[in-house]
């Protein structure tokens, strides 16, 4: 007879397991210096940014200035398109924050771009509606427009193509973000015609590339498409007559 400890034992060894493929983060939480990126990196925010962090941080009181971070270091990327570590010194700085500080929100949050990502930093979507809406072959059509991998930034630094989770536009699946231009409902050839546009100066119109406004129904609306009923519609004549006992005047 088989003790307690023997039948889990069985029951562990028998039972069958399962995994997905494991994915690999295209960024390293560890700094590691290169050439381009390193503690000697120049970086000075320009005068009409020190202008912003200045009004950023008096929103807040006094020891409180931490606050102002992810604000910083949001100037600091829109600044030069990414945020070098030689820029997370300038602001732990201003700040007056430790730079540890600095580093765990730069490296936490994935809109913060430790390297530089192209003039325009094409990210695609991956999660299950997009997916399931065709996001394999618009990250194929954005490799091969961009001429450049995910992961990578193309030869004459015009792009970066990364992917992303879910960004908040299922119903418009698939979906691509050029820095913070959304590109929804996308085929092949809105990919391709977007990626050129870009590539000669131009700026193509964000939003649904199917026609319909916003996130409407594609085949129409299907409810609202009658003025809305009068305040009281549909309620018994009792609730609607006023009250036969009004309240005596207080004295």
């Amino acid at each position: 007879m088989l003790s307690i400890k023997g039948v889990f034992r069985k029951i562990t060894l028998t039972r069958g397991v399962s995994s997905t493929m494991k994915l690999c983060s295209e960024e390293l939480n560890v700094h590691r210096d290169s050439e381009d990126n390193n503690a000697k990196t120049p970086f000075e925010f320009t005068e009409a940014n020190m202008t912003r962090i200045a009004a950023l941080v008096q929103n807040y009181p006094e020891g409180a200035e931490r606050a102002a971070l992810g604000a910083c270091l949001d100037i600091a990327q829109r600044q030069i398109g990414w945020v070098p570590i030689s820029a997370m010194h300038k602001v732990a700085e201003i700040l007056s924050v430790p730079r540890m500080r600095v580093y765990e929100w730069a490296t936490f949050y994935t809109m913060n771009k430790r390297r530089f990502r192209g003039k325009f930093n094409v990210k695609v979507c991956i999660t299950t509606p997009c997916m399931l809406r065709g996001s394999d072959s618009i990250l194929s059509a954005v490799e091969q427009a961009t001429c450049c991998c995910v992961g990578s930034v193309s030869a004459d630094g015009l792009f970066g193509v990364d992917t992303v989770q879910c960004q908040g536009a299922c119903v418009n699946a698939p979906m691509i973000v050029v820095d913070d231009d959304y590109y929804e409902d996308v085929d092949v050839c809105d990919v391709y015609n977007i990626i050129q546009t870009l590539r000669c100066g131009g700026i193509p119109p964000a939003g649904p590339q199917n026609g319909r406004f916003a996130s409407e129904p594609a085949c129409g609306l299907t409810s609202l498409q009658q003025c809305p009923p009068p305040p009281g519609w549909g309620l018994q004549q009792a609730l609607l007559m006023p009250c036969p006992c009004p309240t005596a005047p207080r004295t």
